[in-house]
């Protein structure tokens, strides 16, 4: 696991050397075992390595082929490199036992051909000296990062933000970008929350030669495709010798690792699959609350038990908000998901005792395991049987309802969502702030820097880029090109590389992730549980406690925090002269959200934190920019 960075140059001129050492030295907790810089011709390549195959000093990179004239810097880690090893061509001299080097000579051997090989996490970048060619490469569900900024002068690519400011101040804040992260609680790929600078797609290819960034999928997830109709138990063994294979390739390791453990279905699934592959105790690490309503500690004390795990666990108090500024460092853009907190501190207490981590990421979007996924049958019949005429008397109705009467637009939207596209009733169910709630918040100048762009009309276009046919796999589909790699795996990658962790989900290889997109939706939810083959396949395994008890998510007590320990804090932020000065929001509207939560009149807990996300960060990257050495 590693952090990589560069710059290609279209004019083929000299590439600051200390520029590039400069992007590398921001990436040093993602890599901290060695370092590496090259520089040529038009082209920058840094590196930042965490060692876990072949510790020595042969996997060192930037590395390059046999005569230099193919270099690569490599993220990640690739499960099938020793069957790919084999399948190179005889000539080469391979000098390492990495991944790394066996990319490297296939695409020597089979050029852009050689990226669907990989079968892992991987951000890549190669450079083709002879074509002039930088290739930058993601892998297919998003699990490492890749942020890239290209223009007229050339291209520069880093594992993180960060790295790309380290040529100079920040650019400019991208406002839509922004109103969509008050929806989303992130900013939705490929934004960022600078203007100019993107985020490489899952499943993406991105060539830049000849003064132009050509950007392409090589993968996308078909969901049509179902497979050939068999019995229940059929399914069950294929899908338990997929997940098998998937933990045990993700076991290899020169370093020590362990596993997260909630003491939900999909870690308890991990930790029970390691246990019949290890011939030691598997390590497990948990985080609780104080607060009885969010703690699992219980849950994942059971499941320690039941395998006889080395079992780490660890509190987190209301305290714990004092890392917010560090966790805005973190993750380098406004990021609300308040359950990056645990994240930071279980990966904290696991890097004292491992290198690499197991966990249960993905289980939820692959086999419906959300509440949100369980849908009525009024869901299914507005999607599908709306008249015109009923959509035409809803029309005239909202146009007589008056504007400025207090309540009316949470009216409009309430009627809108009777009979709206199930995008709109989705976006009901995943959004933070509510379209009328931002147009209630947001100063007059900020609403018009950004009504023309509504994040309704970004779901409703990924739901229209969905292809699947059935309803629940449509909304599998939307999540797991945009929920899963912009929120989720976002929250595990920065957490743990933050502590030089390297996190791997035995449930998103791609080839069980194929697999479960081609099951019958009949087997994601059945008589209205979700992740039903999942459970079925674990029964007698992971104890029934485990599999039958709701779904609680990896929730923070933000809530109640925001009303006692922490009231202060909050008010104290957003209602700050600078936090006003910003002309976002109304300030009088900011207080009485902060007055009526901490009354316990309304619950805006998650809301009053997607606001204080934002402000702390710009306090770091507008109000307090020094460069990147401060990170």
């Amino acid at each position: 696991m590693c952090g990589i960075a560069g710059i290609v140059r279209t004019d083929q001129g000299p590439v600051d050397r200390d520029v590039v050492a400069a992007m590398g030295e921001t990436l040093r907790h993602r890599g901290p075992d060695d370092h590496g810089v090259h520089v040529a011709k038009g082209i920058g390549l840094a590196h930042r390595r965490l060692s876990i195959i072949d510790l020595s000093a042969a996997g060192h990179q930037p590395m390059a082929n046999e005569d230099g004239s193919i270099w690569i810097v490599f993220n990640g880690e690739i499960y099938n490199f020793q069957d790919l090893r084999r399948a190179l061509r005889p000539h080469h001299v391979l000098r390492s036992r990495t991944d790394t080097e066996v990319i490297l000579h296939l695409y020597e051997d089979y050029g852009l051909r050689c990226i669907p090989m990989l079968r892992g996490m991987f951000a890549i970048a190669i450079w083709d000296a002879p074509a002039r060619r930088l290739v930058l490469a993601r892998d297919r569900l998003g699990k490492k990062p890749l942020f890239y900024r290209a223009d007229e002068q050339g291209l520069s690519f880093a594992s993180e933000l960060k790295a790309l400011l380290a040529a100079g101040p920040p650019p400019d804040i991208d406002r839509i970008a922004l109103h969509h992260y008050l929806t989303f609680q992130y900013v939705p790929a490929p934004l960022t929350i600078f203007k100019g600078i993107r985020k490489l797609l899952p499943g993406h290819l991105l060539v830049h030669e000849d003064g132009k960034a050509t950007d392409t999928a090589y993968w996308s997830l078909q969901y049509n495709d179902k497979l050939v109709r068999r019995s229940e138990d059929d399914y069950l063994d294929e899908f338990r010798s997929l997940l098998d294979e998937s933990v045990r390739l993700r076991l290899i390791s020169d370093v020590p690792l362990g596993a997260f453990l909630s003491g939900g279905v999909d870690s308890s699934t991990i930790v029970a699959l390691m246990s019949r592959h290890l011939d030691q105790p598997v390590k497990t690490f948990s985080i609780g609350f104080a607060d009885d309503s969010h703690n699992e500690l219980p849950y994942a004390r059971e499941i320690a038990q039941r395998f006889d795990t080395d079992h780490h666990e660890f509190v987190v108090e209301p305290s714990a908000l004092d890392i917010l500024p560090t966790l805005v460092r973190v993750y380098d853009e406004p990021y609300a998901d308040s359950s990056a907190i645990p994240t930071y501190y279980v990966s904290e207490l696991s890097r004292r005792h491992v290198t690499v981590i197991l966990n249960g990421d993905g289980g939820d979007e692959l086999f419906a395991g959300y509440p949100r996924y369980a849908l009525t049958a009024l869901d299914r019949f507005t999607d599908r049987h709306l008249s015109w005429r009923r959509r035409h008397q809803l029309m005239r109705l909202l146009a007589a309802l008056p504007d400025g009467v207090p309540g009316v637009g949470r009216v409009r939207y309430r009627l809108e969502r009777g009979f709206a596209p199930f995008s709109r009733v989705y976006l009901g169910r995943i959004c933070y702030f509510h379209p009328f709630e931002k147009e209630w918040l947001y100063t007059p100048e900020f609403f018009a820097s950004v009504r023309e762009c509504d994040s309704c009309e970004l779901l409703d276009r990924w739901f229209a880029q969905a292809q699947a046919r059935d309803l629940l796999d449509r909304m599998l589909e939307v999540d797991t090109r945009t929920y899963l790699p912009d929120d989720l795996l976002v929250k595990v990658d920065r957490a743990t590389m933050a502590h030089a962790l390297e996190a791997r989900s035995p449930l998103l290889d791609h080839r069980l992730v194929e697999f479960a997109a081609a099951l019958p939706v009949s087997l994601k939810i059945k008589d209205g549980e979700g992740k039903y083959l999942l459970k079925r396949a674990m029964r007698g395994l992971v104890p029934d406690g485990i599999l039958n008890r709701p779904k609680r998510g990896f929730a923070v007590p933000i809530d109640r925090w925001f009303r006692e320990d922490c009231r202060e804090f909050v008010r104290d932020t957003l209602l700050a002269e600078r936090a006003v000065d910003r002309g976002y929001f109304r300030p009088d509207r900011v207080r009485h959200m902060i007055e009526v939560h901490q009354q316990g009149q309304t619950n805006y807990g998650s809301r009053l934190f997607a606001l204080l996300m934002l402000e702390l960060w710009h306090r770091e990257y507008v109000d307090g920019w020094q460069g990147p050495a401060r990170r």
